[in-house]
């Protein structure tokens, strides 16, 4: 069996030291305290730093606790941050594919669309914000339930009714699609929420690659699929490409 990875306990040593002081500290302070070399010790500080764990003081140049510690009890990255900073991504990406985009994030178990474009053509449309969207029968029920552990432990728990008669309502078949969503970096749905309706989606990443929401689009299986009934591929590209530049303003995708 593996042993413990030692940068990672001195990072959580780090903190633990952080948290019971009463101030800021140096990194030279750190690394007395700790028993480490001053390079290792700022390099364990900057990576943390990275990730919001620390903040630096511009003036003094000592480290403190950071902001992001209080978000990970809280579900974050927060909705309204996420919207915020896709909104332009997901414009772009109706106005190149024609369709209907949402984003959608894991809301207290649920997958919530939290933001929603509509189709730019003048044919009427709802507003979808808000719409709890389940997590076996959509694309992007599917990413999130592909890499959110909370969310697929309340899937096992709940039935699967069928909603249309493509759902996948038996359970080794969807994961079998959910194993193939982690393998391809993407989701798609025939039918399978709406008849004569098909989405695409693809996983939104903040620091460090965890996944926090799901970009895609939606429309009729005519536009979304070809002749064989299979999702067109320039579109699951595009849906990928605007999933990942929005990943990459999170920091979580190079």
């Amino acid at each position: 069996m593996p042993g413990p990875i030692q940068s990672i306990e001195r990072a959580a040593a780090m903190l633990r030291l952080l948290a019971r002081g009463s101030g800021r500290m140096g990194v030279g302070e750190i690394a007395a305290a700790l028993g480490l070399a001053k390079p290792t010790a700022h390099g364990i500080l900057k990576t943390l730093q990275g990730v919001g764990f620390v903040e630096q003081d511009a003036v003094s140049g000592k480290y403190q606790l950071g902001s992001a510690l209080g978000e990970l009890g809280a579900g974050y990255l927060d909705a309204n941050e996420l919207r915020s900073r896709a909104i332009n991504r997901a414009d772009a990406l109706a106005a190149r594919t024609g369709e209907s985009v949402r984003i959608a994030a894991p809301v207290h178990g649920e997958v919530r669309v939290i933001h929603h474009v509509f189709r730019p053509d003048n044919t009427s449309q709802a507003l979808e914000l808000g719409e709890v969207l389940p997590p076996y029968a959509t694309a992007l029920g599917k990413v999130l339930l592909a890499y959110d552990s909370e969310l697929a432990a309340v899937v096992r728990e709940a039935e699967l009714p069928a909603l249309t008669h493509r759902t996948i309502t038996d359970r080794p078949a969807l994961g079998r699609a959910l194993t193939e969503v982690r393998r391809t970096g993407w989701a798609g749905e025939i039918g399978e929420y709406r008849s004569g309706e098909a989405g695409i989606g693809a996983p939104i990443r903040s620091r460090g690659g965890l996944v926090v929401g799901a970009m895609g689009i939606t429309g009729p299986i005519d536009h979304l699929c070809d002749g064989q009934l299979r999702l067109r591929t320039a579109l699951i590209a595009q849906v990928r490409d605007a999933a990942q530049a929005v990943s990459r303003d999170l920091g979580g995708a190079q």
